[in-house]
């Protein structure tokens, strides 16, 4: 049986209306007025959403959260593991490599530093030089 989506829009709204009033005026933490309103809710939710399907074919942007789902989220919090390693050994190999690094950097620079004579020979010093080429 297919729901019409504007009775059921209908009764969506009327239940998050109702929802909130049982937050706003919650008596306890574990208040059944919350629980009740939260089942009313997601039912109205999932009506909603399976006549706007059926007769408009189209989708939420979201979706409820099934028990199984909240439960496997727990596991997955559960499972994170943290790898704390208090060894200052990784320090020592990564200040090696920068030591490294350095010399590297030494002998390239003595490689920059060696000018050929033959280089100098060719230059002529009585040449013009010219910033703009449009001037020669």
């Amino acid at each position: 049986m297919t729901v019409d989506p504007r009775a059921a829009l209908d009764r969506l709204v009327a239940a998050l209306e109702a929802h909130f009033h049982a937050v706003s005026t919650r008596r306890t933490d574990d208040d059944p007025a919350v629980d009740d309103a939260y089942d009313v809710l997601a039912d109205a939710f999932e009506v909603y959403e399976d006549a706007l399907a059926h007769v408009h074919s189209e989708t939420m942007p979201f979706g409820l959260l099934d028990d199984d789902d909240e439960d496997d989220e727990d596991d997955d919090e559960d499972d994170i593991d943290v790898d704390v390693d208090d060894d200052d050994d990784d320090d020592d190999e990564h200040e090696d490599d920068d030591e490294d690094d350095d010399e590297d950097d030494d002998d390239e620079d003595d490689d920059d530093d060696d000018v050929d004579e033959d280089d100098l020979d060719d230059i002529d010093e009585d040449e013009d030089v010219v910033d703009d080429p449009d001037e020669v």
